[in-house]
């Protein structure tokens, strides 16, 4: 090669170099990055149920579930707010994926606790998943005086159980929808007839009315309720959320009994069509108990 066309050939070869760095580079800057999809509802709970949504590392959300009588019952009773029924409880935030709670309930001085973990997120961009799936499993305590304290009574005949899958997706900044299929199963139940394990399947959804508002919906079907319970009816609970900066406000309308999974899917005997409806409301106050870790 002629020493005069060296350096236009280093050149070239120096200028292929650099523009194939380039498009690595765009390459990689084009590359599509995997993002969490948050706030899929506003609160841990659609109403009565659990939500996909949880709580941060460190929070402790402070529960206050109010229940009033039923509406139809007239202005004697005040439309039924001369009646209520109360669930305090403590749900925290052990780590993004896991929280923990415990609660009491008036009606039959019930005690419950529960543990959720999210398995899925979603997300978007490389590897992204189209969906969240959330577990939980919960415990309750009945702690009423036995009917008859002469006989021999046992303690496991207070508890019962439920476990609970929810698998729901944010579809848009304004729509929100999750199903829970659920088992509920009671240690002790009426009569012989009456099934140990119940099955049911939920749906719940979210929609954004403005940036603090939103409308809510939860709905139970239960598969295999007691035949001989004529009265019983399936648990559906409509409702709004409003965000106050740390609270969260839910007011609601329902004929669920009770305010954990165990009653509401075995004892809800009011009926939508009767007037048998509730109004409520369910505060959640969230405290940032732990510092949060600084950011690297």
């Amino acid at each position: 090669m002629k020493p005069k066309l060296l350096p236009f050939v280093l050149l070239f070869v120096k200028g292929s170099f650099a523009q194939n760095e380039d498009t690595l580079n765009i390459a990689v800057v084009d590359k599509p990055i995997k993002e969490k999809v948050t706030a899929p509802f506003k609160s841990s709970r659609v109403i009565m149920s659990h939500s996909i949504q949880m709580l941060k590392p460190g929070v402790l959300d402070f529960l206050i579930l109010h229940r009033f009588g039923n509406v139809n019952r007239g202005l004697y009773e005040f439309f039924g707010l001369d009646q209520a029924t109360f669930r305090l409880a403590f749900d925290y935030g052990i780590t993004k994926d896991l929280t923990i709670g415990i609660g009491r309930s008036s009606y039959k001085k019930e005690l419950d606790g529960f543990l959720k973990y999210r398995i899925i997120q979603q997300s978007t961009g490389q590897n992204a998943s189209p969906f969240s799936l959330v577990v939980v499993g919960g415990m309750t305590v009945n702690t009423l005086k036995f009917a008859d304290p002469t006989r021999k009574n046992y303690f496991s005949s207070r508890l019962g159980y439920y476990g609970q899958v929810l698998a729901g997706r944010k579809f848009s900044e304004a729509f929100s929808l999750q199903l829970m299929p659920t088992i509920v199963h009671q240690n002790l139940v009426t009569t012989s007839k009456d099934p140990n394990d119940l099955f049911a399947a939920g749906i719940g959804g979210r929609i954004k009315l403005s940036k603090r508002i939103s409308l809510n919906a939860d709905y139970y079907y239960v598969v295999n309720k007691n035949e001989e319970l004529e009265n019983f009816h399936n648990p559906l609970s409509i409702g709004f959320d409003i965000e106050t900066g740390g609270h969260v406000f839910q007011l609601h309308f329902t004929n669920a009994i009770g305010m954990n999974e165990r009653v509401f899917l075995t004892e809800t005997i009011n009926n939508w069509g009767d007037g048998d409806i509730q109004f409520g409301f369910n505060i959640s106050r969230a405290f940032q108990i732990k510092k949060k870790a600084p950011i690297p």
